[in-house]
């Protein structure tokens, strides 16, 4: 029996006389919206503005030409692939009574010739037979990803956050043990507290102390990455905040029991809650599959 969170095909049947399909190829400036319209032989293509209101128009005009060949449309389908624009907007068309549906961009088939057109106009018809295929039901055309509400997104923002900052920290001392290595002194460690002193007294193999454009440099890096130190601070001290005002919250309740796990501290706590736990994983290997631990079904080996 089919999984109710399988989102690998459509739970619903299709009914091709009274079902409006479209698809969406989004991108920075303008829409690209493909259609297939019961009654209708064509097969209309529009480009829009980034408006959702007129996409919306556009929807219900193409309803009201299937209605006016004989169809009474009783679904409107839309599907798009996930991308820069997030979830926003399906979640603002599915508050105007529309279907949406997000589309994982890795799991739609492509030619594997090296050299093979390229157009908004064919990534449209490629995702309309995807899309086609999904709603009657069939596997292996494309799989869907789950729409998050708002809230569960800004939820997830701390810790990504966080994981962005301490790369970005990473980064700096990197680049700076990099300037220094390239003047040939090693053994200097940026992390120190009292690094910031250090700089002037630094001196290379000929006994020259560091010059004077790459001493502003390694201190506006020194700036920078105490800056960043300060903004992890924030993320941790609001999160333990959250955490002792409200312990016994859903999330906050799952954090503290699997920081009770010895090596595991609040920081992998939170994220495990917000990123793998928050998923609605299909059976215990869809959560292995997804730490890694197993393989895919369509891994080979």
């Amino acid at each position: 029996m089919q999984k109710l969170n399988d989102l690998s095909r459509s739970p619903s049947p299709l009914d091709p006389d009274g079902t409006l399909i479209a698809v969406i190829e989004l991108s920075l400036s303008s829409w690209l919206v493909a259609g297939i319209v019961p009654g209708v032989e064509r097969q209309p293509l529009k480009k829009l503005a980034v408006d959702e209101s007129a996409l919306l128009k556009l929807l219900h005009r193409w309803r009201d030409e299937a209605a006016k060949a004989g169809h009474h449309i009783k679904r409107i389908a839309v599907a798009f692939e996930a991308g820069r624009d997030g979830f926003w907007l399906a979640r603002w068309l599915r508050a105007h009574d529309i279907e949406v549906h997000v589309i994982h961009a890795s799991s739609v088939a492509v030619s594997r010739e090296h050299r093979r057109a390229k157009t908004d106009r064919l990534d449209t018809s490629l995702l309309k037979r995807s899309f086609l295929g999904w709603l009657r039901g069939e596997r292996d055309h494309c799989k869907m990803v789950a729409i998050p509400t708002i809230k569960d997104e800004d939820a997830k923002r701390p810790n990504r956050e966080h994981e962005s900052l301490v790369g970005e920290r990473s980064r700096i001392v990197n680049r700076m043990k990099a300037a220094l290595i390239r003047l040939g002194i090693r053994g200097f460690n940026p992390k120190l507290k009292k690094a910031a002193g250090r700089l002037e007294d630094l001196r290379t193999p000929e006994g020259e102390p560091i010059l004077p454009n790459m001493l502003a440099e390694l201190r506006r890096d020194m700036e920078r990455r105490q800056l960043i130190n300060d903004q992890i601070r924030q993320i941790e001290d609001a999160r333990l905040e959250r955490i002792e005002q409200a312990p016994g919250d859903g999330p906050n309740a799952m954090v503290l029991l699997l920081a009770r796990v010895i090596g595991v501290g609040i920081e992998t706590a939170a994220m495990l809650v917000q990123e793998v736990l928050a998923r609605n994983m299909r059976d215990r290997r869809a959560v292995a599959r997804y730490a890694g631990l197993t393989g895919s079904p369509d891994e080979s080996g």
